[in-house]
C-alpha cells in the first residue's frame, strides 16, 4: 500500500509506524528530522473555536538539541502533543523521522509512540510508575521489543549509568529526588532507542541546581546517544545553553536565537547569541511587539528595498511624506 509524501512521491509503509519517505523528499531538505509545514490545530467546543496553531512552520535537523519557548497559550504544548502522536493536526503536515504523523492510523500511532519518539512530562508523577523501581520503569517499554531479557537488563542499567543515576536502579520514585526522577524518566523515554526525544518543561518543578543536572542528562542523550532533542522551557538557564532557541507566538514560529561558539586567544570558549525573525513560506515576518510599539507601528508598515536589506518603516500620514 502506498500514499503520497509531501513532495508528491510515493511513500511506503514499512511495517512500522506511519507512512515513511526518503529524507530528501521532505519539505525542508534531507536533514529534516522534524518538519512542520503550515501546521494548523483548531479546538472546537460549545460554539467556540480556538486556533492553537496558525500555519506553523518548523524544521529541526537530525542531531540538534533545540529549545522551544513562548508565553502561555502560544501553542507550544499543542505542538509537542502533535509531534508525540498524542494529538493530530487540523490541517498542514508534520513529519518526524520520515513518518507522516498526521496520516497515521491508531495502531500506527501507538507503534510510533513506542519506537520513534520518547516523551517527558513536566510532572514527575506522570513519567514513572510509583510502584516500580527505576530499572523496572526503564525495562517496561522494552517488553514488546525483540531484545532478549539479558539485553534489556543490560540496556536499562547502561542508560541509568550514562545519565548518572545508577545508584537509583533499585529505588522506587518515592525514594528518589525530583532530579533523579526526571533523569530516570529520560532513561525510560530512551529505552526503545527513539530518534526524537520530546521534553515538555522537564525542569519546571525543580530548583536551579537540580534543573542543571536534568538538562545535563538531556545533553548527554543528545551528544552521546545521538538523539534529536526538542525541549519546551521557560528556564532561561536552559534555553541559553542550546545552540538554537525557537520562539512561538500566536500559534506560529516568530523568532529564532542562534548561538555561535567563539574561542578567544586564551582558549576560553563563549557562546554569542544572535536573534532572527522567522520568515515563513508566504514571506511573512512577525515583528517583536516591543519594537513595533515603540516605533508606533500598528496596522501597516512601509517597506523600502535597499541593495542589501529591506527597510521597515511606520506608516506616515500623507502630509508627513518627504518631498
Amino acid at each position: 500500500m502506498t500514499e503520497s509524501g509531501p513532495s508528491g512521491q510515493p511513500a511506503t509503509a514499512e511495517g512500522g509506524p506511519g507512512a515513511r519517505v526518503a529524507q530528501d523528499q521532505l519539505p525542508g531538505g534531507a536533514d529534516g528530522m522534524i518538519v512542520c509545514d503550515r501546521l494548523v490545530r483548531i479546538y472546537s467546543g460549545e460554539g467556540i473555536e480556538v486556533q492553537a496553531l496558525q500555519g506553523l512552520d518548523l524544521l529541526v535537523a537530525e542531531g540538534e538539541l533545540t529549545a522551544l519557548i513562548g508565553a502561555a497559550g502560544s501553542g507550544k504544548s499543542t505542538l509537542m502533543n502533535i509531534l508525540a502522536g498524542l494529538d493530530a493536526p487540523t490541517a498542514g503536515t508534520v513529519w518526524v523521522a520520515g513518518h507522516n504523523v498526521g496520516a497515521m492510523t491508531s495502531s500506527e500511532r501507538l507503534a510510533y509512540r513506542r519506537s520513534v519518539t520518547g516523551f517527558i512530562w513536566q510532572q514527575t508523577s506522570r513519567n514513572l510508575l510509583p510502584y516500580m523501581t527505576a530499572r523496572q520503569n526503564v525495562l517496561l517499554p522494552m517488553r514488546l521489543s525483540s531484545l532478549r531479557r539479558r539485553e534489556r537488563l543490560r540496556r536499562a542499567d547502561s542508560l541509568l549509568d550514562t545519565l548518572g543515576i545508577a545508584q537509583c536502579a533499585s529505588r522506587t520514585p518515592d525514594r528518589m529526588s525530583g532530579g533523579e526522577q526526571q533523569r530516570a524518566a529520560i532513561a525510560t523515554a530512551l529505552a526503545n532507542q527513539p530518534k526524537v526525544l520530546l521534553a515538555d518543561e522537564p525542569t519546571g518543578e525543580l530548583d536551579s541546581a537540580t534543573a542543571r543536572d536534568v538538562f545535563s542528562a538531556l545533553q548527554t542523550a543528545n551528544t552521546e546517544l545521538g538523539v534529536t532533542v526538542l525541549v519546551v522551557t521557560h528556564d532561561s538557564a536552559v534555553s541559553s545553553q542550546v545552540r538554537r532557541t525557537i520562539a512561538i507566538r500566536d500559534g506560529k514560529t516568530s523568532s529564532e536565537t542562534i548561538r555561535h561558539a567563539a574561542t578567544d586567544e586564551r582558549g576560553t570558549t563563549t557562546l554569542h547569541a544572535r536573534e532572527y525573525a522567522t520568515l515563513d513560506r508566504a514571506g511573512r515576518v512577525q515583528l517583536p511587539h516591543e519594537m513595533t510599539r515603540r516605533l508606533g507601528m500598528r496596522k501597516r508598515v512601509e517597506l523600502q528595498e535597499e541593495p542589501d536589506h529591506i527597510g521597515v518603516w511606520p506608516d506616515r500620514p500623507a502630509d508627513q511624506e518627504p518631498d
